[in-house]
């Protein structure tokens, strides 16, 4: 159940970063006031300007180094998460042996099979929140990372290849690109998904798509680099990891 949670709690990320996002257009600076702007959003705002000086004012270099920076930064946490995700789908079929074992509808019997399933977890090693911790100490970081492009006002004011980093693809390239490596990356991560869930691969490419040919170039560019790091990085957590151990 808590795989069902995280997937939701992306989804709604996602649909938070997608309308909201567009409304917060104030500019950041050092004087923003609040917790989030000061310690969160502005932090990254400055990184992207620093960056952005070393390659010459080039504020779409800059979003592309700072996104893999960030990205290579938080690939422990997103180690664990997966790792975490393959314990819990090791001990899956126990788990349901167990749970076939009791009447769920009986009070009774359901707390029984609480204490009987943390005896597993506890014999196995298994956190089940382990999965989820990485992830909601990601999250912070990835939505200001998103809010630091947005409100970065001297961004909108460059260009970077064929378009302007404040105003859309105008050939929808960028959204295309974002769009497919979305669900690529969906394919390789949610794959082990039941058929009634597998319909979360298609709404994440579509909500990306819309998006993004609505909202500037520059956020496009972060989702299509942070997309082709999430593909290589789980071509080798999901493709090269054919089992993990557990402790018995």
């Amino acid at each position: 159940m808590y795989k069902y949670s995280i997937i939701l709690l992306v989804i709604g990320c996602a649909l938070l970063l997608s309308s909201c996002g567009a409304q917060t257009t104030q500019p950041i600076t050092v004087e923003s006031t609040g917790i989030w702007n000061h310690y969160f959003v502005y932090p990254l705002s400055w990184l992207i300007t620093f960056v952005a000086t070393l390659f010459n004012g080039s504020f779409g270099l800059s979003i592309i180094f700072v996104t893999l920076f960030i990205r290579l930064s938080i690939l422990p946490l997103t180690i664990k998460q997966s790792r975490s995700s393959k314990a819990m789908q090791v001990i899956k079929p126990e788990m349901d042996a167990l749970k076939s074992s009791y009447n769920m509808k009986d009070p009774k019997e359901q707390q029984k099979f609480q204490k009987e399933m943390l005896s597993v977890y506890k014999k196995y090693g298994v956190n089940p929140m382990a999965g989820c911790l990485p992830l909601f100490i990601q999250m912070p970081v990835l939505m200001a990372f998103y809010f630091a492009i947005m409100r970065t006002e001297e961004i909108s004011k460059h260009t970077f290849l064929w378009f302007n980093l404040g105003s859309p693809d105008p050939l929808y390239i960028l959204p295309i690109v974002a769009a497919l490596t979305t669900w690529i990356q969906g394919k390789l991560t949610m794959r082990n998904l039941p058929e009634n869930m597998q319909v979360t691969i298609y709404i994440m490419p579509a909500m990306i798509l819309m998006a993004a040919i609505a909202m500037p170039s520059a956020l496009s560019l972060y989702w299509v680099v942070g997309n082709v790091f999430m593909i290589v990085q789980s071509y080798f957590i999901y493709g090269k990891e054919k089992s993990i151990e557990l402790k018995a």
